[in-house]
């Protein structure tokens, strides 16, 4: 909204300019011009006459002041359109009251088997609340291992047709922000009765496994069960046990068990083909009283993240077949779409500018000559051909069995003919669905009458698709204003990465803070582009710069202030030695 005059208390028309550019202005008339100047505001578009220039609308409600973090949070919540209203009283209604713990009845019910025996922990994220899974391995007489996912049993309390029910569904999943989490279930629930926190008795629904030591499956069968977790670890944790020899307790034993395991999995995935992605992931610090950031990096992933990762796909994928097998015309799957060999035109216009084959023919191919591709001075430059194959793939969508062709249904990026999600119903609705399917599968409840229905699940499914990649959306745009807001009081020269060329500029990616965006070329210099080198030299009086794809490059970071409040985020090339400047270096990627 542009300044206003004093208004008097005369109604004024204003134009409106929205956060998202391909929208356009609109015209408000209000008596509140003085107020709203350098706010954020809803407003809804009313109408757009065929003889003007901008849309007519009316004022909803006032945001907060621009660039204050609480209100740009709040925008991008209502962009993506994440419902944070409060749950409703007859939502709250359906939560069993506090405090809660497993009854005398629950150990009893024929249907649950009594799993507490079980050396059992989960692993999980520092500061992790809502546990939804947790992992055990015991060693048997035959010398195989009997292995364990254990998964919040949230279908107990959250039944078909119900207001909590409806609700969940209607939101589809939990959204995770930099400094908040927006829950698809009251809290109670996600954090207290469903979950799977150390030393309390909890309801799991579980998979359970004989396998070989060279990780082939003997046997698998799915419980309702209940569990009494040993411990609650951080992945930080989990590998420093599995690291330090001196640690030779039981649990830990289990988990390098599990570790070992899991590396058997892993390499069977690989020769099937799945593949090994990557996308740009940071983490932030942030100040514990005022939730500003005060660090970030990239997000280290250990094995303890692999292992636990690998046991979830385990469970899903055993879940898959099992659901598709009883109800081939509702079942609830993943399907990750095979992409076509166009869609990876842009990764082989960079390979080979640089000399490189990569065979897209499959993903075992393509996993393959993604192996291979190493550049000895750059320990990042794999992972960046990783990230850009991964761009070049669509995302994995649910569906409902039935509403496409039987040979539709596989994941690509896993290679795995079925999937589905069972491993977290605390913050995924698909999840709840598949749960339900799988208690009928076993036999403990009949599927309801919608539950069969192929043309209600399909509703399902979209808008869990939908609710999904809303929240994915808003997460990043999450981490893209806590990258300006750390920004804001400095300036820095990283360390950065060529993804594109063009005539007047590139497009460079900084490792260290997961930002990608342009750096544009003076005006007074004159460059030449090569499509097919993937290059640009620098011509005229001061030729000699060369930049191709996957280069490195020094980039400064600082934030612009533009008109009305507003920021954004500008990166410049530094010559480094000529300033005399330190760069901060790229980390490099772990194995």
């Amino acid at each position: 909204v542009a300044a206003p005059a004093s208004s008097n208390g005369r109604s004024e028309s204003l134009l409106f300019v929205p956060v998202e550019k391909r929208f356009p202005k609109i015209r408000i008339r209000t008596k509140q011009a003085a107020s709203l100047y350098g706010q954020r505001l809803v407003v809804a578009v009313d109408e757009w006459a065929m003889d003007s220039e901008y849309p007519a609308g009316h004022y909803v409600r006032t945001l907060g002041p621009i660039g204050d973090r609480e209100t740009e949070t709040a925008v991008l919540i209502v962009e993506h359109d994440i419902d944070t209203r409060p749950f409703s009283e007859a939502v709250h209604n359906c939560v069993p009251p506090l405090p809660w713990s497993v009854t005398p009845e629950d150990i009893a019910d024929p249907h649950r088997e009594d799993l507490r025996h079980l050396r059992v922990c989960s692993v999980d994220p520092p500061g992790c609340r809502d546990i939804d899974d947790a992992l055990h391995l015991r060693v048997l007489e035959n010398g195989n291992y009997e292995v364990g996912v254990h998964i919040a049993d949230v279908t107990h309390f959250l039944h078909a047709g119900s207001p909590m029910d409806d609700e969940a569904a209607a939101r589809g999943t939990s959204t995770y922000l930099v400094e908040r989490r927006i829950d698809m279930l009251p809290k109670p629930l996600t954090e207290d009765i469903c979950s799977l926190r150390a030393d309390v008795e909890r309801l799991t629904f579980s998979a359970i496994w004989e396998m070989t030591p060279e990780a082939e499956t003997v046997s698998v069968r799915f419980t309702k069960g209940v569990i009494k977790s040993s411990a609650a670890l951080s992945y930080q944790e989990a590998q420093a046990r599995m690291d330090d020899a001196r640690v030779k307790d039981p649990l830990t034993e289990d988990l390098r068990r599990l570790n070992a395991l899991a590396k058997k999995l892993r390499g069977k995935r690989a020769a099937r083909g799945a593949l090994t992605l990557a996308s740009p992931e940071v983490k932030f610090q942030l100040d514990t009283e005022t939730l500003d950031p005060m660090d970030v990096g990239m997000y280290e992933v250990r094995e303890a993240n692999q292992m636990v990762e690998e046991m979830m796909l385990l469970a899903n994928i055993a879940v898959a077949n099992a659901i598709l097998a009883k109800f081939p015309g509702c079942a609830m799957l993943r399907r990750h779409p095979t992409p076509t060999p166009r869609m990876f035109d842009p990764l082989l216009r960079v390979t080979s500018a640089l000399g490189l084959e990569i065979d897209v023919s499959s993903s075992s191919a393509l996993g393959a000559t993604l192996d291979k591709a190493h550049r000895e001075s750059d320990p990042y430059f794999n992972k960046l051909l990783r990230i850009l194959a991964t761009r070049c793939m669509t995302q994995a969508v649910y569906l409902c069995a039935g509403t496409v062709p039987v040979d539709e249904y596989g994941h690509y990026g896993l290679a795995a003919p079925l999937y589905t999600h069972f491993t977290s119903p605390i913050r995924r609705y698909a999840d709840v669905v598949v749960h339900r399917l799988l208690g009928a599968v076993i036999g403990l409840a009949p599927l309801s009458e919608r539950g069969r229905d192929r043309e209600a699940q399909k509703e399902v499914a979209d808008n869990l698709n939908r609710r999904h990649r809303n929240a994915q959306q808003a997460g990043r745009a999450s981490v893209e204003l806590h990258t300006l807001l750390f920004f804001r009081q400095k300036e820095v020269v990283a360390e950065a990465r060529v993804s594109k060329v063009r005539q007047n500029g590139l497009i460079v990616f900084i490792p260290k803070y997961g930002i990608e965006g342009p750096v544009m070329f003076s005006e007074a210099e004159a460059w030449a582009l090569d499509e097919e080198r993937m290059c640009v030299r620098r011509v005229g009086g001061a030729a000699g710069a060369t930049h191709t794809v996957l280069d490195r490059v020094a980039v400064r970071i600082k934030v612009e202030q533009l008109s009305m409040n507003r920021e954004r985020l500008v990166l410049t090339l530094v010559d480094a030695e000529a300033e005399g400047v330190a760069v901060e270096p790229a980390p490099a990627p772990k194995p």
